[in-house]
């Protein structure tokens, strides 16, 4: 059996009210993402990409080093959390990207980020 590298990615979002200024087409959104290794070899998060679009169809890349000025090794088993935020011009978004990884070995892979929302809440039913 050969050894894998695999990783589980979550997100939880919430919508900033007393940050965001709707009037001026301003959302602010905080996420808390969790990256757990289900894998059995360890990686280290080098860089992400993020692809984030409003509801008027206008698309915002992300790309940098790490997250929040940190780039993580995580272990097989373990898992690591980090928040940060957005801002978009409508109530309504989503985010979606990758992680590039480095892994113990020196291979480079791609974590995929699946796409979630950013909704201001009863937006969505």
């Amino acid at each position: 059996m050969s050894q894998q590298y695999q990783f589980q990615i979550s997100v939880n979002t919430q919508y900033i009210e007393e940050q965001s200024e709707p009037d001026n087409e301003r959302f602010v959104f905080a996420y808390t993402i969790t990256i757990e290794n289900t894998g059995d070899l360890g990686a280290k998060l080098d860089s992400r990409h993020w692809v984030i679009t409003d509801a008027n169809g206008e698309v915002t890349e992300v790309q940098g080093q790490g997250v929040i000025g940190e780039q993580p090794y995580i272990e097989p088993g373990k898992s690591y959390q980090y928040s940060s935020g957005a801002v978009i011009a409508t109530p309504i978004g989503t985010m979606e990207g990758d992680y590039k990884m480095i892994g113990q070995n020196g291979a480079e892979f791609k974590a995929p980020i699946p796409v979630f929302s950013l909704a201001t809440p009863g937006i969505l039913h």
